[in-house]
């Protein structure tokens, strides 16, 4: 028996996976800390919470780098590193979604929309909640409760799925079933059998 009547489920780094090595290649052709300076949280918190436009965000982390031609080039290349669907995730989100609501919920910028369209995950969910639409962002326990809302369930009988541990402390600290995805058996373990 389930202990949850609807999915809570984070985007990247669950159902939408970056090539890394193509992320550290662009940082070591360039000598430039790419990645640590792109996500340093002064600079990616504005962008996730709508205040900055993702091309703005990048505008900054190419100021942060020093500025000139090599750092333009370098976030340029980091900007365009190509993304992909985990397929065996897609499979089982989309065989629980035929028994319960799927939201996505995810500190994202102002083109998740555009990123969805290209994943072909536009209509993949019930509901969508962009931090950088709503103005939350993940930890906040009120992007949780808006994305139980939007699911029509109490926080409580949410499953909550998230690579970054904080995300899943804070929708525990909810009473929402919390699941620290590593890899596709940590949710196929808590998924109930289609």
């Amino acid at each position: 028996m389930t202990t949850f009547d609807a999915i809570l489920c984070d985007l990247d780094g669950v159902l939408r996976q970056f090539d890394h090595a193509v992320q550290a290649d662009i940082e070591a052709r360039y000598g430039l800390p790419l990645a640590s300076t792109a996500f340093d949280p002064a600079l990616i918190m504005p962008a996730t919470l709508g205040h900055i436009t993702e091309a703005q965000w990048a505008e900054s982390i190419v100021a942060a780098l020093g500025g000139g031609e090599q750092a333009e080039k370098a976030v340029e290349e980091f900007m365009a590193v190509p993304f992909r669907v985990d397929e065996e995730v897609r499979a089982l989100l989309a065989a629980a979604r035929a028994r319960m609501p799927l939201v996505l919920v995810t500190n994202a910028m102002d083109t998740l929309e555009d990123h969805l369209e290209r994943l072909e995950l536009t209509a993949f969910a019930d509901a969508v909640v962009s931090s950088a639409r709503v103005g939350l962002a993940k930890p906040d326990r009120r992007i949780y409760e808006l994305a139980a809302d939007l699911a029509g369930v109490a926080p409580g009988r949410c499953l909550f799925v998230d690579d970054r541990l904080e995300n899943v402390v804070a929708a525990r600290a909810l009473g929402m079933t919390g699941v620290h995805f590593r890899s596709v058996a940590d949710l196929a373990a808590v998924l109930p059998p289609s």
